[in-house]
Parts: C-alpha cells; sequence; structure tokens
C-alpha cells in the first residue's frame, strides 16, 4: 500500500518536514557507524573522536574516513531517497533520473569543468583574501580556524600512498559526494525552494547558497556558489540529475587526483593554484569567456524545453 499521507504538503512545510527527515537520518547512520566501528577499530580510536583525533595516526585517519562514508549516506543520499518517496512514489520521476544522457552533452559538461577551473580559482583567491571589520575579527578568527581545520582533514584523507588509496579516495570525495548532494540540493532542496519562491531562479540559487553553507569553509564560499549554481541550471536545461552529478564528479575527482600527482612529484604544486591571482588574468579572462560559451551552448540545446523541476 503506498504511503500517500505526506504528498500535497505545502512547500514551506516539504522543507521543514525534509530538514527533520536530513537530520533524523543522519543521527541514524551515526549511530550506526559508531556501532560499527567499535569492533573495526577498537573503542579507543571511537572515544578519541570526542578530543580530537591524531592526524598523524593512520588507524585514526582510516576511521574518520569510514565515518566519512557513513556521514555522506546518512546526510545526502538515504534522506534523498526517503524524502523522494515520501513526497511522490516515485524516486525516479522525483529526483529526475532520467537517462540515458545526451553523449555529447555530457563531453560539454566534462570540458566546462576544466575550462572554469582557472576563473574558480581567481575568485577562491580573491574570497581567501577577504577580511571583516575589526568589531567582527571574532568571527573571522573562527572563519580561519574551521577553513584550516578542514584543510588539514582533506590533506590527511588526500595522502595516500598506493593507487588502491586514491581509488577510495575518488570513491569517497568524488563518486559518493557528486551522487548525494546533487540529490539533495539540487533534487530535493533545489525543487522546494523553487515552489516555495515561484522562481527558478531564486530556487537555484538559494540552494547553491545553502549547497556552499553547509561545506563550512567560509573562505571558499563564492567559487562554490558559483559551482552550486552551474549545478543547478545543468539539472534545469537537461531536465536530468545526471548532468550535474558528472560536473560535481568532475570537479571533485580532478582536484583528488592533482593532488595525488602532486604529492607523488608527477606534476609541479603550481597546477593547484592555476588562475589564482590577478597576475593571471591572461588566463582567467578566457577561461570566464569560453565557460560562458560552453554554458550558452548547453542552454541553446534546451531553448524549446520547458524549465521545470
Amino acid at each position: 500500500m503506498a504511503l500517500t499521507a505526506f504528498r500535497g504538503m505545502k512547500p514551506f512545510s516539504q522543507l521543514m518536514f525534509s530538514a527533520f527527515i536530513v537530520t533524523a537520518t543522519f543521527l541514524v547512520f551515526q549511530a550506526v557507524a559508531a556501532i560499527t566501528a567499535l569492533p573495526l577499530f577498537g573503542l579507543s580510536h571511537v572515544v578519541s573522536m570526542i578530543n580530537g583525533i591524531d592526524m598523524s595516526d593512520p588507524a585514526s585517519v582510516r576511521m574518520l574516513k569510514f565515518f566519512q562514508v557513513f556521514q555522506t549516506l546518512g546526510l545526502f543520499i538515504a534522506p534523498s531517497l526517503l524524502i523522494a518517496w515520501l513526497m511522490q512514489g516515485n524516486i525516479f520521476q522525483y529526483l529526475k533520473l532520467r537517462w540515458p544522457v545526451n553523449f555529447s552533452l555530457a563531453i560539454l559538461v566534462i570540458i566546462l569543468v576544466f575550462v572554469l577551473n582557472p576563473f574558480i580559482n581567481f575568485l577562491g583567491n580573491l574570497n581567501t583574501e577577504m577580511h571583516f571589520p575589526g568589531w567582527l575579527g571574532g568571527v573571522e578568527k573562527w572563519m580561519r580556524d574551521a577553513e584550516d581545520a578542514a584543510q588539514k582533514l582533506t590533506e590527511a584523507f588526500l595522502k595516500v600512498d598506493n593507487v588502491g588509496g586514491l581509488l577510495f579516495n575518488l570513491f569517497m570525495i568524488a563518486v559518493l559526494p557528486a551522487i548525494g548532494e546533487e540529490f539533495l540540493f539540487r533534487g530535493v532542496i533545489q525543487k522546494i525552494l523553487t515552489a516555495l519562491t515561484r522562481n527558478q531562479h531564486w530556487g537555484i540559487w538559494l540552494s547553491a547558497a545553502l549547497f556552499s553553507a553547509l561545506h563550512l569553509q567560509f573562505f571558499g564560499f563564492v567559487p562554490r556558489l558559483l559551482l552550486g549554481a552551474m549545478f543547478g541550471y545543468l539539472l534545469v536545461w537537461s531536465g536530468s540529475i545526471w548532468l550535474p552529478i558528472l560536473a560535481h564528479f568532475i570537479n571533485n575527482a580532478g582536484a583528488v587526483i592533482a593532488l595525488y600527482l602532486v604529492d607523488k612529484g608527477i606534476i609541479n604544486s603550481s597546477v593547484e593554484e592555476f588562475g589564482a591571482g590577478i597576475e593571471y588574468w591572461y588566463y582567467v579572462l578566457p577561461s570566464l569567456v569560453i565557460g560562458i560559451t560552453i554554458l550558452w551552448t548547453i542552454r541553446h540545446q534546451y531553448n524549446n524545453q520547458q524549465m521545470t523541476v
């Protein structure tokens, strides 16, 4: 028997109900992760999470990766599927899991992500240089401390010695987040906010802002906001969530692979900051112009399609 009690809810009620589902599912998955971690890593390692993790301890880093996988499953993937089922009953339609995706369009999206990289790095550099007024100095310090902690965690995650470690990082940092975050932010939240504001663009940009804010890396907020908006428009223009998932995956996977190659001394570390600085304007400007051209091309392919989510 189909569960229909949650269908037909008003947009604001949908938003609040979705927040409840996300929170409850996350807590359940974290509890399961903690229970499962006890025999795998030992009580001492699990308890040590309360007082802080020793990033130099490989066993602790492996445990953090274990919890990271459960966090992505519990915070993004599982609640999105549950919300889609409760709200409509058809997960495939609700999340716009339309398949197959146009091959030429997928290639354009892959090129787009790489082409925009200098422009995104440029914005990230500007964002990093942001400073608050003196009376907000405490807030800025808290933000920079959070940024430093996230950076240390990322470095600990990405430092691997072999291809097996690289493949797991790609699964943990590129595959799962690309699917889960797009399911939640584009598939669920963007849909609800579009209905709430009765405006497609407001829905895209508000969900992109939430997407960026939830990462708690405030000095990367602006480039992540723009990426989130781009993912949102890709969903609207194509009618399939697989395109933003593909773009999200390529963005994350490119960073993971680049950092691995830098760590192995195969490529120069300067590739990580390609475009990060006003002196790179001759790369940043073409990056922006070509990126906009590709986006216009993608949009043009769907200029006869009604923009509905």
